[in-house]
């Protein structure tokens, strides 16, 4: 299979599990009750993106990222509304990458059959540099898994700061990600890619001007890649926010979209849970808060053209 994927991708995501426990005070250990409470949230907030999908002239690209533990029996229902299906690959919620399933985690792809593999991780080029290699070495097995076995391969990188970053620009993290993180982001994808980790869309978090989002993407497609993607992600932002981030990175070459979770159902889901919303209307804003963004995205690309 060729590596890369050029067609547009417009991710929901809602794969969390530790910080969707942590968001409704669920711990690990609840058992039955608690999950059956993160159950009932998931299905509210893929009920909003089925209410985003309807409100689509063109569900072209229109996608669900969403986890095994808590999706599974979401899964084929977004199919049969005809959406591609990403599900993560990664323990949720650690400092390095692990996978959930160890050794199993194939089986488990299999059992779903999802049309991306999905994985996070933690990485900073300035960083630990063995765990770094570490880390590399565990991503270059799943990505040449996915490969040999005619899987596309989702990968979502975060840029957390070293201390000594951060002490240059006087702890800010806004600063940080102003000033330092573009810089290091094309950076860790040739680091990534030098070790042999191979990734068909690449899970950008959000950057403000479109010459770092292309530094990014022409990092990504080097060297015969030209086919591989990028999708900006959301941060938990706000919807104004990752508009804009949205806005930067339509129209650069390579960019085929965006993968946005929190930013679109959290406000909704907490409103509904605090008994402040009705379940239709928590639907109903998360559905609209999707269609926007595809919106924004579709009309942003359409002017640069």
């Amino acid at each position: 299979m060729s590596l890369g994927w050029t067609d547009p991708l417009l991710l929901f995501a809602f794969d969390h599990r530790n910080s969707f426990r942590k968001l409704l005070d669920v711990s690990p250990d609840a058992g039955d009750t608690g999950r059956s409470r993160v159950l009932l949230a998931k299905r509210l907030v893929f009920d909003g993106f089925l209410a985003g999908v309807d409100r689509l002239d063109d569900t072209t690209g229109a996608a669900i990222l969403v986890d095994e533990q808590y999706g599974a029996e979401l899964v084929p229902l977004a199919r049969e509304r005809g959406a591609l299906v990403a599900m993560p690959v990664e323990k949720s919620g650690q400092r390095a990458f692990e996978l959930e399933y160890g050794s199993e985690f194939a089986a488990h792809v299999g059992r779903f059959d999802p049309d991306f593999v999905k994985v996070l991780v933690r990485y900073n080029p300035g960083g630990d540099a063995e765990l770094n290699a570490r880390q590399n070495a565990a991503l270059r097995d799943v990505s040449r898994w996915c490969n040999d076995n005619g899987r596309r391969f989702l990968l979502e990188y975060l840029l957390p700061p070293t201390d000594d970053q951060l002490a240059r620009v006087d702890g800010s993290r806004d600063r940080f990600d102003d000033e330092i993180r573009p810089a290091l982001m094309p950076e860790v994808v040739e680091q990534m890619q030098d070790a042999g980790v191979e990734a068909d869309v690449w899970k950008v978090e959000g950057l403000d001007r479109p010459d770092d989002d292309a530094a990014v993407s022409a990092m990504a497609r080097r060297d015969g890649r030209e086919d591989v993607g990028c999708v900006v992600l959301g941060r938990g932002a706000s919807l104004a926010k990752v508009a804009d981030w949205l806005r930067a990175g339509a129209g650069v070459p390579g960019y085929v979209g965006f993968a946005v979770g929190r930013s679109i159902w959290t406000h909704a889901l907490m409103e509904h849970l605090g008994d402040r919303m009705e379940r239709d209307a928590a639907v109903a804003e998360i559905g609209a808060n999707y269609a926007a963004l595809v919106q924004v995205w579709r009309r942003a690309l359409a002017s640069s053209d």
